[in-house]
């Protein structure tokens, strides 16, 4: 959840009202909010010290998809709203006094498809900046790049002093040379191609360069004397970068997605529309698109839903009319009124500041937060059921508890590993099949979903070498494959594996874990003098080139059959399973994982082993 670190001393004085830490703590959790940390203490010790010291702060955790409670404005607004001490406002566009035709308006231009093909802009008109409004301007920019814009690539957000600018403006994509402008904090000119090279030493934008960087063309945005605005998503132009003695304010959105594009703009023009001189009111742009189409932006009519209040009682457990209900909703920032063709209806109009509202359900959870959780009754369910452990988890506790009797340590390593830990280390190649590939993933240790517990517990004996020998370590958890025959195209099958590391291999010490194991599920050993046993497991010598040649097993499993005469009983038509291996794992891949020893390591499947249940207790389809 994202944090908010808002001013104490002004959300005071925007809330009419000083609260104790735990009067505060008891509104935010009303509200749905945490309060994580009261910065008052620290800041009275320094100054105490003679240190220096910023003003007392609140540390705010807010969920995830309320973007409008990224800043202190929004903060205040909604507590305000939810205290019944103000009315939710509602947002209105402003035209100039010449109507439509005297709207600014920016071009986008066909190319840009190629790179940020989406555009939307807004323009706040007589804004008065008091330097912590001026912050939490820039700050809500930051926390959403950070958010919904997921670090600029979705999206990216430029605000502009307008008086140093003349529109009409044009939003072009060009390449890279043909580009120059003084970025914001220089007075000198550089190219796009200068400014990649230029910014690859700066912490706070290097991490942006290759959004852009590869591309044949970049985002530039111009206004009529060819002077830029921005290079969206990298910076923007010192020309017209904003101060305290901004007055008019030009946002520019530029973005990969629509969605994302319009809830942004929404939310930057919205949450400082308060500081204009006619408070709540935006001027909007037109945009004509690269199809010759116009649309005029920002777009803040909202949304019209409907909810019942049937519906939200017997969510809830309450007995509540839709006056009751509509009640609730205006302390949520949501206009409500009862629809006059049904009484148990009611019309619900969603501001533009609330992205997070989508089904009825949330509507009734805002109910209830106003309602207030810890008010809704206590009831018992009206039907009882009786939990169950999954049948695959109770044979996982088994073997946990067993392989741990016998002296070995049960490690929890991640589920994601990197390609290479979970093919070319282990000697594997990658068919394409059989992996589950992570689509952007964040850092190259991160890159699949393991196939095999093996790569876990070879890093874990990697980071634990300073431990005295023998290690000997275990895992009883899931392995993810491909399976194109199920809707979610994937598989999750539950292994257990184990790994013993000494001075001397220790294939048999593995075999052990392997024939304990299988005592404990009693499932008995085949012997080469039983081969037609009706049940059992055995082990058959193998070549795997992730164990050193000539000590490598496969296990095989032999469950029992359903009678189909002598001859299929005699001959086994019924192919026995194929579930794990075992062996003396080859140099190479301890060497790669950094290992000096020898390591043996056993890996079983243990879904063959487990009961039937009934398809909704298990993860069968």
């Amino acid at each position: 959840m994202p944090t908010v670190a808002v001013d104490k001393a002004d959300l005071w004085e925007r809330l009419g009202k000083e609260y104790t830490n735990e009067e505060f703590d008891k509104l935010c959790f009303d509200y749905g909010l945490e309060l994580d940390e009261d910065t008052t203490a620290e800041v009275e010790e320094a100054i105490k010290k003679g240190l220096p010291a910023e003003r007392p702060q609140l540390k705010i955790e807010i969920p995830a998809n309320r973007y409008d409670l990224l800043c202190i404005e929004g903060i205040a607004r909604a507590l305000n709203i939810f205290l019944e001490n103000a009315q939710a406002p509602r947002y209105k566009l402003v035209y100039p006094p010449g109507g439509e035709s005297h709207l600014l308006t920016v071009t986008v231009n066909p190319e840009t498809a190629r790179i940020r093909p989406f555009f939307s802009c807004a323009v706040l008109r007589n804004v008065t900046f008091t330097p912590r409004s001026y912050a939490s301007f820039i700050d809500l920019q930051d926390k959403l790049h950070q958010n919904i814009c997921r670090r600029r690539q979705l999206v990216a957000i430029g605000t502009h002093d307008l008086d140093t600018l003349k529109p009409p403006f044009r939003y072009e994509a060009r390449s890279p040379k043909d580009i120059k402008f003084a970025p914001l904090g220089k007075t000198q000119a550089y190219t796009a191609e200068e400014l990649m090279t230029l910014y690859e030493s700066e912490k706070h934008l290097s991490k942006y360069l290759p959004i852009i960087r590869d591309s044949p063309v970049y985002p530039i945005i111009y206004d009529e004397n060819d002077q830029v605005l921005s290079m969206p998503p990298i910076i923007n132009s010192e020309h017209s970068k904003i101060t305290l003695n901004t007055k008019n304010v030009f946002i520019d959105v530029t973005a990969t997605d629509q969605t994302k594009l319009d809830i942004v703009v929404n939310i930057v023009a919205t949450m400082f529309s308060e500081y204009c001189a006619e408070p709540f009111t935006i001027e909007p742009v037109k945009v004509v698109l690269a199809d010759g189409q116009t649309r005029i932006s920002p777009e803040l009519t909202g949304r019209q839903a409907t909810a019942h209040a049937s519906y939200v009682n017997s969510c809830t457990g309450l007995k509540l009319n839709a006056s009751d209900v509509s009640t609730l909703l205006q302390r949520m920032a949501l206009h409500a009124s009862i629809s006059p063709s049904n009484p148990d209806e009611i019309l619900v109009h969603i501001p533009p500041t609330r992205p997070d509202i989508l089904h009825e359900c949330d509507i009734m959870e805002d109910a209830a937060i106003a309602y207030g959780f810890n008010n809704l009754p206590d009831e018992f369910p009206a039907v009882n059921t009786v939990a169950q452990p999954l049948a695959i988890s109770k044979l996982s506790d088994v073997i946990r508890l067993e392989w741990a009797l016998a002296g070995w340590t049960e490690v929890l390593p991640l589920i994601l590993c990197s390609h290479e830990e979970n093919f070319e280390w282990l000697n594997r190649t990658d068919d394409g099949n059989t992996a589950v590939k992570i689509a952007n993933p964040k850092t190259l240790e991160f890159q699949v979903v393991r196939a095999s517990l093996i790569p876990g517990l070879l890093k874990t004996i990697r980071e634990n070498r300073s431990h005295p020998l023998p290690i000997k370590i275990f895992e009883t958890s899931d392995v993810v494959f491909k399976d194109t025959t199920r809707e979610r195209q994937a598989r999750n099958v539950r292994h257990a594996a184990s790994v013993w590391c000494n001075k001397t291999a220790g294939f048999e010490i593995v075999h052990g874990m392997l024939d304990r194991a299988m005592k404990m599920l009693e499932v008995p050993l085949i012997s080469s003098s039983d081969k037609k046993a009706e049940m059992g497991y055995y082990i058959k010598e193998s070549s795997d080139a992730m164990f050193f040649p000539g000590r490598a097993a496969t296990i095989f499993y032999r469950p029992r059959r359903v009678k189909q005469g002598l001859v299929a009983s005699t001959l086994h038509l019924n192919k026995d399973i194929q579930i794990g291996c075992l062996g003396i794992l080859h140099p190479s891949v301890l060497e790669k994982f950094e290992i000096g020893f020898p390591c043996s390591a056993l890996e079983f499947t243990l879904e063959p082993f487990k009961k039937q249940m009934q398809k909704i207790w298990t993860n069968d389809e």
